[in-house]
């Protein structure tokens, strides 16, 4: 904001020091650096509300394109309508395919009882067939 140099520094204290006497310059300096701080607060402040009341609107902007656009209510309405229909009988019919090639794999009594024949077919040797 302001570009304030050393040299600056040394012109503004001396001409306090000239106007004002070294008797009194300590208590002008601390009063100024207690309106400084202040100062430098109520801005601070000020600025943390500006900007809380800048992502207040935006936050209240996109809300209000959201419920323009396709309210939450209305998506789940129409998910509830096609979600049981479309996909529910699918997944049965699916379902109902794997299950018994599960139950043939898993099960003893359908399973191979023997280990098959080396070879291109059975053995003739082979006292089981």
């Amino acid at each position: 904001m302001f570009d304030v140099g050393f040299w600056e520094l040394v012109m503004i204290g001396v001409v306090a020091l000239v106007v004002v006497g070294p008797e009194h310059l300590p208590r002008m300096a601390r009063v100024a650096g207690l309106w400084l701080g202040r100062a430098r607060r109520v801005l601070g402040s000020v600025k943390a509300e500006i900007d809380r009341e800048l992502k207040a609107d935006e936050l209240r902007e996109i809300l209000r394109k959201q419920a323009e656009s396709n309210p939450l209510e209305t998506i789940l309405e129409e998910s509830r309508g096609t979600v049981p229909r479309s996909v529910g009988g699918a997944a049965t019919a699916s379902t109902d395919a794997i299950v018994p090639a599960a139950k043939v794999a898993s099960s003893p009594d359908l399973a191979p009882s023997r280990p098959a024949a080396p070879g291109p077919g059975p053995s003739v040797a082979d006292p089981h067939s």
